[in-house]
């Protein structure tokens, strides 16, 4: 019962990056460090842990990186052009940055780390990070993401557990993903999921936090009134 409150104690303003302004969370892990999430864009997140930063699918397309501090680490779900794109890349790595990805983008990129579905790793001496599955199972959609070709991660920093599922659909693999502090889900069809996806996703999942994500236009409002009362706190932040 301490983990979960400690868990839920968190902190919500907006940071200001040079023009650009960004909702970000603070929330106290399981060890009772500290972790802040900072809402990019669209797939783009940011976690601060320890002082250092960790990108997640940093791309041109969601955002103007020119002004924000280069990271520890730079985790790429896949490489399309809306999650990852090289002169990004090279904008926030210095030479002690460690980049990690699917095949894909690391070949692009000529440099870092190759995650494969099921590899784990430890980076920055004390994060854990899990590639899973993450691709589309709806008739007409596998193309998009085929399975087997890309990456959700599950990020172990001070002891929380936190799911970013990457471009997926609701998929068989997240019955075995464990208990999940917190979960990223995608929703927008016809790439990733639907509303309706994505309350069965969570079902499955089971996180105490949702966040929804990559979700554009779709009325992602709607999944706080079809959670309440499911013990899942959602929590909705600008992803535009």
């Amino acid at each position: 019962m301490k983990h979960l409150v400690s868990l839920l104690m968190s902190l919500h303003f907006v940071l200001s990056v040079g023009a650009q302004n960004y909702e970000t969370d603070v929330i106290r892990l399981r060890d009772d460090s500290q972790l802040k999430i900072t809402f990019i864009g669209h797939g783009s997140l940011v976690f601060t842990y320890n002082d250092k930063v960790i990108y997640i699918d940093p791309a041109a397309t969601t955002a103007d990186f020119a002004n924000m501090p280069q990271g520890a680490l730079l985790v790429y779900t896949h490489h399309h052009g809306d999650h990852f794109d090289i002169p990004t890349a090279q904008k926030l790595s210095s030479k002690e940055t460690i980049c990690v990805g699917s095949k894909d983008v690391i070949s692009a990129l000529q440099r870092g780390e190759v995650m494969n579905n099921g590899d784990t790793r430890t980076y920055l001496g004390d994060i854990t990070i899990e590639a899973v599955a993450a691709y589309n199972t709806t008739e007409g959609h596998t193309k998009f993401h085929p399975k087997g070709r890309d990456n959700g991660y599950i990020f172990v920093i001070g002891g929380s557990r936190i799911y970013v599922a990457g471009d997926s659909e609701p998929i068989e693999e997240m019955s075995q993903l464990g208990e999940i502090d917190i979960a990223f889900l995608p929703v927008n069809q016809p790439y990733t999921m639907t509303v309706e996806q994505a309350l069965e996703a969570v079902k499955t999942i089971k996180p105490k936090i949702f966040y929804p994500y990559h979700f554009s236009e779709t009325p992602v409002e709607q999944l706080k009134d079809k959670l309440s009362g499911s013990g899942v706190e959602v929590r909705i932040r600008s992803m535009k």
